[in-house]
């Protein structure tokens, strides 16, 4: 049976288990993140459909089935597993969009490398995930396609199903005209993405970095703008933008730019964070830490991340604050990345070099100036740290959004409330109203901001953490799911009252 709305992305939504029994498709355990948050739409369609990749060492025979149907907590869906070999993974997506498109996306200009792309690869790949999504659609159905590594599939989608609501969301940074297009590939992906009805993004800069890269490119036209709502624009924020950009016009079609930030499932981490193993867990973190502040930060190993300028800057805290010696703690989570990924186990070697180092010069016998763990912690226990956490500390050098610092606030607890200190190239600084904003490219923004925390009142912190609160709740998974809602039925109306003519008169190639 077709499906009335195919959601596409790299990724399987469920753990793939082998038992002595066979293979189990499991739930993944965190509500949170892309897959669980893009599987509660799938609930709420009349048949949903999922695709993604699973590798294969020969595609024509793969060794599994193509489709299966999955049955869970979010209802019943197909999901069409697209066969891989490794050299097909390894080329579209650690080398193509990690190698070339995640520093350009970024603003990482130097580490971009153009040599070892394969774009009839890329093409082909993507161009595969355009058919599979094909089969699984009805005529008209929503076909939802989420992230960079996809960026050619709408516009051979649109050659597919012409009568299809084809929509794309960034779950990255998208950067302006001036860095983008060092993409040599440029002209050919804004054309694929012009081919949908709604691109999408998490906030106005953004999507205002996106027109402009369109009307560098093309003879596009930005037809329809507005205000940005007070709600996205928390006081001086480098990622402030004024306006929004709504709908641009190419060629008589009308394309418009959807501007919502996803969110955390907020009830559900308040309501774990309340559980009898998580408090039981908090207590013990506290009698570990005795008077000691702890200063909790969270993220992926990533050169976006911060987690190197993190470490300096707690390290010149301990330099020049001998007070704070045998006070303060550092716990440092960067779980990490593909090993076989060499810029991403530079930073791994540097961050294990810098630890030591700070541990070696700093620490005794009695205390550990920092804890690095670098392996994903079960979502129970870290909420307790989240609750239990001083300070938290978010400082990416550049994020789409990032979802921790919104999580830490959800599992926070007004009567001992933390000071949550947050980079300003988090896409999440605008939104988040009552963080201590950081420079992270400024060692004296980082080191004010970790002074400002460590020293702030409880009345202040409690402030702080009521207006992150309720900023938090605002822009919840649930906020995200019925906005996303809404605008397809927007668009599938207008596609019936003509609005899009995605047949208009489109210049010979």
């Amino acid at each position: 049976m077709k499906s009335d709305l195919v959601i596409v992305y790299h990724r399987q939504p469920y753990e793939e288990v082998v038992t002595d029994a066979g293979v189990e498709y499991r739930e993944n355990s965190s509500p949170n993140g892309i897959v669980p948050t893009l599987k509660g739409f799938l609930g709420k369609a009349k048949r949903g459909a999922w695709v993604a990749w699973k590798e294969a060492e020969d595609t024509s025979d793969p060794g599994f089935e193509p489709v299966i149907e999955i049955s869970d907590s979010y209802g019943t869906y197909d999901v069409s597993r697209l066969p891989l070999t490794a050299e097909q993974v390894s080329s579209f997506y650690h080398v193509t969009s990690k190698v070339a498109f995640w520093p350009i996306l970024h603003g990482f200009k130097e580490r971009y490398n153009y040599d070892p792309v394969d774009w009839p690869a890329f093409r082909s790949v993507n161009w595969a995930f355009a058919e599979a999504a094909a089969e699984q659609a009805t005529d008209d159905a929503v076909i939802w396609i989420h992230d960079y590594n996809l960026w050619l599939v709408p516009g051979y989608l649109r050659q597919l199903k012409p009568n299809a609501t084809i929509c794309f969301f960034h779950h990255t940074p998208f950067p302006g005209p001036d860095m983008f297009n060092v993409l040599p590939w440029r002209a050919e992906i804004i054309d694929s993405l012009l081919a949908c009805d709604s691109v999408g993004f998490h906030i106005p800069r953004y999507a205002q970095n996106f027109a402009a890269v369109v009307r560098s490119l093309t003879g596009a036209k930005l037809i329809e703008d507005c205000a940005t709502p007070t709600t996205l624009a928390a006081a001086g924020g480098a990622l402030n933008d004024r306006r929004m950009p709504l709908t641009l016009e190419h060629y008589g079609n009308q394309i418009s730019i959807h501007t919502r930030p996803v969110g955390v499932n907020f009830d559900y981490i308040e309501g774990l964070s309340k559980e009898i193993e998580v408090r039981e867990r908090y207590d013990e973190i506290r009698h570990e830490m005795g008077d000691r502040k702890l200063i909790l930060s969270v993220s992926r190993t990533d050169y976006t991340k911060g987690n190197i300028e993190q470490l300096e800057a707690f390290a010149r805290l301990l330099e020049r604050r001998p007070d704070l010696h045998d006070k303060v703690r550092l716990m440092l989570v960067s779980v990490g990345a593909n090993r076989n990924m060499t810029a991403y186990a530079e930073i791994q070697e540097k961050i294990e070099s810098l630890t030591g180092r700070i541990n070696g010069t700093y620490g005794s016998l009695e205390w550990q100036p920092v804890a690095l763990i670098s392996q994903a912690i079960p979502l129970a226990q870290l909420v307790a740290y989240y609750a239990a956490a001083d300070v938290a500390s978010i400082t990416p050098l550049a994020d789409g959004l990032n979802l921790v610092a919104s999580e830490f606030c959800a599992a926070q607890d007004l009567t001992r409330p933390g000071a949550l200190i947050l980079s300003e190239f988090a896409g999440c600084a605008v939104l988040l109203d009552g963080a201590i904003p950081v420079n992270p490219f400024s060692n004296a923004s980082m080191d004010a901001a970790l002074d400002q925390a460590l020293a702030m009142e409880r009345e202040e912190a409690a402030s702080r953490m009521a207006a992150l609160r309720r900023c938090a709740k605002t822009w919840d998974i649930s906020a995200w799911t019925d906005a996303e809602l809404a605008h397809f039925k927007v668009l599938k109306d207008g596609r019936r009252l003509g609005l899009r003519a995605m047949d208009g008169a489109r210049p010979a190639a």
